[in-house]
C-alpha cells in the first residue's frame, strides 16, 4: 500500500465513528461562539464577587475566553484531522489559502480537485451562518431595537 492510499475503514461502527466526530466537531464549533464566552462571563462573576465592576474580572473574562477558545479551536482541529483520517484523505503537505493564489497561476477547478473541501470546513462555514441566522432573528423580533 502507497503513502497515497490508505485503507478507508467501512462498515457499520466505521459510519458511526465518523457520524459522533461530524456531531462532536459541530458542538464544538457552536461552543466557540457561545459556550466560551458564557463560561468567561461565569468566571468573572466569580472574580468580581458583590461589588462594582473591576479590571481583575475584565482581565480574568479576556484571559478565560482566550483560553477557552483557543482550546475549543485546536480541539477542532484534532477532530477535523481525526475525521479525514476516518474518511481516507490523504493529508496534503501544504494548503494554500485562497486569498493568497494567483489570480493567473492556475484554474480553481484544478486546485479544488486537488484539494477538496473537507467536513471541517463545512461545518465551520456552517457555524458561522447559523449563528448569523439566530443574531439576525434576535435582532430584529426579540431585542426591542427602535428599527
Amino acid at each position: 500500500m502507497s503513502t497515497q492510499q490508505q485503507e478507508i475503514p467501512r462498515g457499520f461502527g466505521a459510519r458511526i465513528q465518523r457520524a459522533f466526530l461530524l456531531a462532536l466537531m459541530a458542538v464544538v464549533a457552536i461552543n466557540i461562539w457561545t459556550g466560551a464566552p458564557l463560561f468567561a462571563v461565569w468566571v468573572g462573576s466569580r472574580i468580581q464577587g458583590d461589588s462594582r465592576v473591576s479590571m481583575a474580572a475584565v482581565f480574568g473574562v479576556i484571559a478565560v475566553l482566550l483560553v477557552t477558545a483557543m482550546a475549543l479551536v485546536k480541539l477542532l482541529g484534532v477532530l477535523g484531522a481525526r475525521h479525514d483520517e476516518l474518511s481516507g484523505r490523504t493529508r496534503s503537505q501544504r494548503r494554500q489559502q485562497p486569498w493568497m493564489r494567483s489570480l493567473s497561476g492556475e484554474r480553481a477547478s484544478e486546485q479544488r480537485r486537488r484539494t477538496p473541501v473537507s467536513a471541517l470546513d463545512v461545518i465551520l462555514v456552517g457555524a458561522c451562518v447559523l449563528a448569523a441566522a439566530a443574531f439576525e432573528v434576535w435582532f430584529f423580533f426579540f431585542s426591542g431595537s427602535s428599527i
